[in-house]
């Protein structure tokens, strides 16, 4: 069965970086539990090697494995052979993009032109990023309602890092995203689908490595046309996400991608 947004909505894409799909089910925020009950989801989705999180990013937008896009470290390596991103297939479309982050490698996810609004704050420098980076999304739709926005909360990975994996201090910071995401959700629950999803997950205080703590990943899809949500039996792959957001946008994914639209693909 075909499964689709209840109505055509414009997309939010959500990422926390690091954040383990185990921790979402154990951090307790109560809106965890509420999402799903109208979503579409899968809560052991895989990424890509190496799992960290500018590769990982390179594959979720361009929908290819990181030996085809050439990005295999958290410095941006320019494609041999581009492969054009959802960024830069959107715009192509007449479709409005943005994106909201906290971490500066991400500039690099479109080509120059392809994202009419970028904000960026420098985690490191700057306490409560996560929030300021939300209430910048916030005010940009409000204002403008792009037809796909992305957001990056990026603490939950450094959280990882100083702290550990699935550490007080990491577990904190999972809880803090939640709030992040449902101020999101409850204010643009009408005009946008979300999708909320992670780049990697961690272990120790590190990740990069093929096991199920730094592979796995959540992918939420909102409002999807399913009763008292449904978990997925395909098996999704960062690699899906891209060509889900052009299925949303009533657009069909580009021929070079090798993901599957999630809606379509059972």
């Amino acid at each position: 069965m075909k499964k689709q947004a209840k109505k055509d909505k414009k997309v939010i894409l959500i990422l926390v970086d690091g954040m383990r799909s185990d921790a979402v089910e154990k951090c307790g925020h109560p809106f965890i539990e509420e999402v799903k009950k109208n979503s579409y989801f899968k809560m052991d989705a895989q990424t890509v090697m190496p799992s960290i999180t500018l590769p990982c990013h390179m594959s979720l937008f361009h929908s290819v494995p990181p030996e085809r896009h050439g990005t295999m470290t958290n410095i941006y390596v320019p494609q041999a052979r581009p492969v054009k991103g959802i960024f830069d297939m959107l715009t192509d479309h007449g479709k409005t993009c943005a994106s909201v982050y906290n971490w500066e490698e991400l500039r690099d996810l479109g080509r120059p032109g392809s994202i009419q609004y970028s904000f960026f704050i420098n985690e490191y420098r700057y306490p409560r990023t996560d929030e300021i980076v939300t209430e910048k999304a916030m005010e940009y739709v409000d204002n403008y309602s792009p037809d796909f926005l992305f957001v990056y909360l990026g603490v939950t990975d450094t959280k990882g890092h100083d702290y550990g994996w699935m550490s007080d201090e990491y577990m904190k910071s999972v809880y803090s995203a939640w709030n992040c995401i449902e101020r999101m959700v409850d204010r643009w629950k009408e005009e946008y689908t979300f999708i909320i999803t992670a780049d990697h997950g961690g272990h120790g205080r590190n990740h990069g490595e093929n096991i199920l703590e730094d592979m796995t990943i959540p992918i939420i899809i909102t409002d999807v046309e399913v009763s008292n949500g449904k978990m997925m039996e395909y098996q999704p792959s960062i690699l899906d996400i891209a060509p889900t957001i052009a299925g949303l946008l009533r657009l069909k994914a580009e021929t070079s991608w090798e993901g599957k639209d999630l809606l379509k693909a059972e």
